[in-house]
């Protein structure tokens, strides 16, 4: 295979969640935008193929005020409604079951908070949530914490993508924990997503470096100072770094390595 074709193997390069191939590794969100147009042009410019919807929060239904449907075309953009919102097991199955009964999605993101102080995810919830939905024929992708032990558990319950948070929802801070997000990903037989924490470009590039599937965002463009900018940035991110992880990085060494051999110095 030529350099050439090298690269435009790279470009093609895509992933699978729950049957669905996409190209797009970056995710984006709808919520924090100043206008529901603005959050259109977000997800143009991040070139995201899917968009997480919070079903309790964003209008999906209600034709009498604007709707997201209007701006954002879910006959060209998959809607991943998610539970935002939701404390216990039972309000994130009945969220989705209603979401699904409105709009017949099937495949979600299931996310139960613990508190309104840190947003973490409350486990045992989850667990308990994602098993009641498994059973009920949803396709699940879990919002979860970086814990491997966990992620394993709800892979083998048959989530069908595991999203450890970077960072606290929507903090900026990065990934916190590399060497956790490295476990779940080499453990992991379904794709595995960062979710949540991740601030501005270089975040976005780590995490797809580390092996990730791909990245999901929406602090980090919406409440950028231009939003569409960023979310053009975020874009390049993630190819640049999915790339380089394709790539393999050189190793690191304690000394200096010249780039140009001392043999035959004059």
């Amino acid at each position: 295979m030529t350099e050439a074709a090298k690269i435009i193997e790279a470009d093609e390069d895509t992933f699978e969640v729950a049957g669905r191939k996409l190209k797009s590794r970056l995710i984006v969100g709808t919520g924090k935008y100043k206008s529901l147009a603005e959050n259109a042009a977000a997800v143009e410019a991040a070139g995201a193929e899917i968009v997480t919807v919070a079903v309790r929060r964003v209008n999906v239904t209600n034709p009498d005020e604007p709707m997201l449907v209007d701006y954002i075309d879910p006959k060209k953009i998959i809607y991943l409604p998610n539970t935002a919102g939701c404390y216990t097991a039972e309000d994130a199955v009945r969220t989705l079951r209603l979401a699904r009964e409105a709009g017949g999605w099937n495949l979600v993101k299931l996310e139960v908070l613990g508190d309104q102080k840190t947003l973490y995810p409350d486990m045992v919830e989850t667990l308990r949530a994602a098993d009641a939905l498994l059973k009920d024929g949803f396709e699940v992708m879990v919002y979860c914490s970086d814990d491997p032990i966990m992620a394993k558990k709800l892979e083998d319950m048959g989530c069908c993508a595991i999203m450890p948070l970077a960072a606290p929802i929507g903090s900026g801070l990065g990934i916190q924990n590399p060497v956790n997000i490295r476990l779940i990903i080499e453990q992991a037989k379904v794709p595995v997503l960062v979710d949540a924490g991740v601030g501005t470009a270089s975040d976005a590039a780590i995490a797809m470096e580390l092996g990730c599937d791909g990245v999901l965002m929406n602090t980090a463009i919406a409440e950028a100072k231009d939003p569409i900018r960023m979310a053009r940035a975020m874009k390049l991110a993630v190819e640049a770094g999915r790339l380089a992880y394709l790539a393999g990085r050189m190793p690191k060494k304690m000394y200096a390595d010249p780039s140009s051999p001392l043999a035959g110095l004059i």
